[in-house]
């Protein structure tokens, strides 16, 4: 504020909140559906979320085993580095980059490689990611669509990734949580439409960015069977 900078570390949707889902908010609230929900998220919203997945990518998410609803997608991205990240391990993130990830990395002891967009597309140079690689690599962070930039990660990226992950212990975590804020005519990419690339990837989605209510802090991990328990230890 003092220098009169723009922040860009924070995205503050500008568009209203829908009228009919501040109604539907309040009837709900009125009818009593105020306490706990269960530890892995209300099973009605887990089974709309697997419905909408394989309708618009032709993913099967188990609503009960693989589908886990969070308090916003910042404690997604935390709760899963806490549970797949240790001492040593070695994260690539891509600068510019969502300002949680290094600092979630960095507390659980894991440490940070950052790979830099090339300007002005700010497209990602699949060469260099490939030098980074290392046998303590444990996890690679994509942003689609990115924050700040808004760029998008196409088919071909999402290929060499699924290629340059193939054989090996290496987790993607996919930050999707702009999927529907998108433009041009142009369709979301998400890793779960790559089977391969699906099964090694854990997706975080927001509905406080898709509905632009950031404030009410709702969010979900979308993770394969065999890295749900551990995830929701962490969760819970």
């Amino acid at each position: 504020t003092e220098h009169n900078a723009l922040n860009l570390a924070q995205g503050f949707p500008d568009f209203p909140v829908s009228e009919e889902l501040i109604n539907l908010v309040n009837h709900y609230m009125k009818k009593g559906f105020n306490q706990y929900a269960p530890m892995p998220g209300v099973k009605l919203l887990r089974e709309a979320l697997s419905k909408q997945f394989k309708e618009n990518y032709g993913a099967d998410y188990d609503p009960e085993s693989e589908i886990t609803i969070t308090a916003g997608a910042t404690q997604a991205l935390f709760t899963i580095i806490s549970a797949l990240v240790h001492k040593g391990d070695e994260v690539i993130i891509f600068e510019p980059a969502y300002d949680s990830y290094a600092p979630a990395i960095t507390i659980n002891g894991g440490l940070v490689k950052h790979a830099q967009l090339n300007f002005p597309d700010y497209r990602i140079n699949w060469e260099e990611v490939t030098r980074m690689i290392s046998s303590s690599t444990r996890m690679i962070i994509i942003n689609t669509p990115h924050n700040p930039t808004g760029s998008i990660l196409l088919e071909e990226d999402l290929l060499r990734l699924e290629r340059l992950t193939k054989g090996t212990d290496i987790i993607v975590l996919s930050d999707e949580v702009y999927e529907h804020l998108i433009f041009d005519g142009i369709k979301h990419d998400s890793v779960c439409k790559y089977p391969e690339l699906a099964a090694r990837s854990l997706v975080v989605g927001s509905f406080g960015k898709t509905f632009h209510t950031t404030g009410w802090k709702s969010g979900f991990i979308l993770v394969p069977e065999k890295l749900t328990h551990e995830v929701r230890k962490v969760h819970q």
